[in-house]
């Protein structure tokens, strides 16, 4: 352990190698979200690490649309959540045909969230029929995981809820206002904006272990259990729900020793990347290699052999 550690801090100084500052664009998501909060702190961490890079933050509707702006070069970078980044790899919808993205890591775990008023008629998922429900805005991530939530329990047909499109902060008002009788999030735990909100009304959370089950099974390990703290939200009590990794992904012609010089300052800097995002992450190793059907950079394998061995 003394001696990885020593490697790391070996790596993590070292002078930058000769030549031009190459700049990566990473697409993140909307402002005021965990992505854009995210790219933010990645761009200034590399700014101050003497690296011959440049992080240039891109604001997106998150993760569908950052994969699409990788796929047409718009972008080098881009932060998604893992199914949708499973969907693309694979060509599945919403992608017509396989994307060619790779993953430097997954770094942190999306935690879902489907808040509604503490006081209101909603007390499970079933009572979401027929009711409106923001369900987050087109081209996030979140419409995937949302989706197939609510195909899982049988909220389709006569019993479909009505949907509103809305980014989170939109959300969070459209409930403070009565204006929806849900909302649905994916993001750290807690999440600044839903703290905010629950100070000013009451919140529950429901609980979406059930269907999380039955999401695993036909999709896979890109969605685990996972559980918001009593605490968080003002819950008294744990709420066990459905977790989705993050992945900070690149286009393969991004060039190996950019990739090794940048995952430097991930992992030396990785808790002033992770404050604004997630409470209590961490970023290891075992943790970041595991990016399931995406495959690893070869940027990044040589990085994460380099150091850890």
């Amino acid at each position: 352990g003394g001696a990885a550690a020593l490697a790391a801090w070996a790596l993590a100084g070292r002078p930058s190698e000769p030549g031009p500052v190459r700049r990566l664009r990473l697409a993140t998501g909307p402002e005021g979200g965990p992505y854009n909060a995210f790219g933010r702190a990645l761009a200034a961490a590399v700014a101050a690490s003497g690296q011959r890079l440049e992080v240039v933050p891109v604001a997106t509707a998150a993760s569908v649309d950052n994969l699409r702006k990788l796929a047409a070069g718009e972008v080098e970078l881009a932060l998604t959540m893992a199914d949708a980044a499973q969907d693309a790899a694979r060509g599945r919808a919403p992608f017509v045909r396989p994307v060619p993205l790779t993953a430097l890591a997954r770094v942190y775990v999306n935690y879902t969230h489907l808040a509604v008023p503490a006081h209101g008629p909603v007390r499970s998922v079933d009572d979401l029929a027929g009711r409106r429900v923001a369900t987050g805005a087109t081209g996030s991530g979140l419409r995937t995981v949302a989706e197939r939530l609510l195909h899982a329990a049988g909220l389709a047909g006569d019993r479909a809820v009505r949907e509103a499109r809305l980014g989170l902060g939109e959300s969070a008002r459209a409930l403070r206002a009565g204006d929806v009788h849900a909302l649905m999030w994916s993001g750290g735990a807690p999440t600044l904006t839903l703290e905010a909100l629950a100070r000013a009304m009451p919140l529950r959370l429901l609980p979406l272990d059930a269907l999380g089950r039955e999401l695993r099974t036909t999709y896979g390990a890109v969605y685990a259990p996972v559980t918001l703290p009593p605490g968080a939200y003002g819950l008294r009590e744990p709420v066990r729900t459905v977790g989705v990794s993050n992945y900070l992904a690149a286009r393969g012609d991004v060039p190996a020793r950019v990739v090794r010089a940048l995952l430097r300052v991930v992992f030396g800097r990785w808790r002033e990347l992770l404050r604004e995002v997630t409470a209590g992450a961490r970023l290891e190793p075992r943790f970041a290699i595991a990016t399931g059907v995406v495959p690893l950079h070869p940027g990044a394998v040589d990085y994460y052999r380099s150091v850890y061995g």
